[in-house]
């Protein structure tokens, strides 16, 4: 099986003991044979704690936490996406007094939130709170606590839940709290939403897919599968003989999480095909990829939308 490594920090690998080469974020691979039990080790730097599993049947089917397994047919995508740190001490990153509740960022071996206050929780936090900092607003006069760092924010009520937290763009606090979070999506496409707040949770009131930059011909089909995904006007894309069918499309795709580019073996087996990878849930931390294609006209509408087997 031909077996792809990636890693969100640059790491070397080691199979049964033995350098094989540097992986990150561009995909590298190497033909493995699953009944073989090959033992990989994936050393990152920064003082980042190393970590090892074997490559079998049983890590396709039961991922360790701390990775991603994609299944594409007869290949398999590992992605390494968080590592442990050397340094266990801790240190308090920020931490204040809010409505009753001491709140409070720190490190040990990973970012957390801790809330003591009616009720005690521990929330496991993405490495970008490593800088958080926290300022006291309010939605709809309404008192929350915004917990931010860069583009990374959570929100916390007056009773210290969590009610909020994604990577956005833009936080407006009035009567309704206001959000723009961007898309990884190749239109550079954005969420506009507003969500109401009643004291104890929010509530989307509306929502919008803004596309900002329209696609070049040659990826057209990889911006309708994101438009799809990201509940945009997708039927613009779609020529007039399939605009009728634009509500069952959905249905008919299925409920795919992200959309990725084919594999070299894929391109090199369709060469003809305008196909995208849609990536769909299996298990924890488990997904499966499952390819479809378009035809587009002349004049740059789909005409026709059909699964290919890999």
């Amino acid at each position: 099986m031909r077996v792809y490594f990636l890693s969100y920090k640059a790491a070397i690998l080691k199979l049964n003991g033995l350098y094989v080469g540097g992986i990150d974020l561009f995909e590298r691979h190497i033909e493995i044979d699953l009944a073989d039990s090959v033992l990989a080790e994936i050393v990152p730097g920064e003082n980042l704690q190393p970590v090892n599993f074997f490559i079998n049947e049983d890590l396709l089917t039961n991922p360790p936490e701390f990775m991603d397994v994609y299944l594409m047919g007869g290949e398999a995508l590992i992605y390494i996406r968080a590592y442990g740190n050397k340094d266990a001490g801790l240190k308090v990153i920020a931490q204040t007094r809010f409505y009753g509740n001491l709140v409070t960022i720190f490190s040990q071996g990973g970012i957390y939130l801790s809330v003591e206050g009616g009720e005690y929780s521990l929330i496991p936090l993405p490495a970008g709170f490593a800088g958080a900092k926290f300022e006291e607003k309010s939605i709809s006069n309404l008192p929350v606590l915004e917990i931010k760092s860069g583009n990374a924010l959570l929100i916390l009520s007056d009773k210290g839940k969590r009610i909020f937290m994604n990577r956005v763009l833009k936080a407006d606090y009035k009567d309704t709290l206001g959000i723009e979070a961007a898309f990884e999506t190749c239109t550079a496409a954005k969420a506009v939403c507003s969500y109401s707040y009643d004291g104890e949770k929010l509530t989307l009131v509306s929502s919008e897919t803004v596309e900002t930059h329209p696609p070049e011909r040659g990826i057209l089909h990889f911006a309708f599968f994101e438009c799809v995904l990201t509940c945009g006007d997708f039927a613009e894309y779609l020529d007039e003989s399939l605009k009728d069918k634009a509500g069952s499309l959905k249905s008919y795709l299925g409920e795919f999480v992200s959309v990725t580019v084919p594999t070299e073996k894929f391109y090199a087996e369709h060469p003809a095909e305008q196909s995208a990878g849609l990536v769909y849930p299996k298990g924890a931390n488990l997904f499966e990829v499952k390819y479809f294609a378009t035809q587009i006209s002349k004049d740059g509408k789909i005409t026709n939308i059909y699964p290919v087997e890999n």
